[in-house]
């Protein structure tokens, strides 16, 4: 059986959103429904927003740069895990405990806001800090 083919066949599993449902597959162990995966996944991304968005505006004068690039990527990170909190929290069908993810999306929505905010402070102070001409 070729490489491909095996990760086909995985791929054409049906995925199991309980528990009881993964004991039925013969799956040791239950990770959670697709959407508490995206919205943990989304959480995370922010998180790294916040903690780039963090470093970019504590180094702000010491980097060679300005801190202008990690300003950068911190806003397009916290952005991203920010939208993805967001849309996660706008298809959810239920509350917390539904499998929806919903409280990984408000965090995730959280952390991106926050991350977005640093970024765009240490750009703004970046800025600041460039030699005028």
């Amino acid at each position: 059986m070729s490489v491909l083919s095996a990760l086909a066949a995985q791929a054409a599993s049906p995925v199991c959103t309980t528990p009881a449902e993964c004991a039925g597959q013969g799956v040791d162990t239950f990770l959670g429904t697709p959407r508490r995966i995206w919205a943990s996944v989304a959480a995370l991304v922010a998180l790294g927003g916040v903690v780039i968005g963090w470093l970019a505006l504590r180094f702000v004068r010491r980097i060679g740069n300005g801190g202008r690039r990690g300003g950068i990527v911190a806003l397009a990170v916290g952005l991203t895990g920010g939208l993805n909190g967001a849309v996660n929290l706008a298809v959810a069908d239920g509350g917390l405990g539904t499998g929806n993810g919903v409280f990984g999306g408000a965090v995730a929505l959280v952390l991106g806001l926050v991350g977005a905010a640093l970024g765009g402070l240490a750009l703004t102070r970046s800025h600041r800090t460039e030699p005028s001409g």
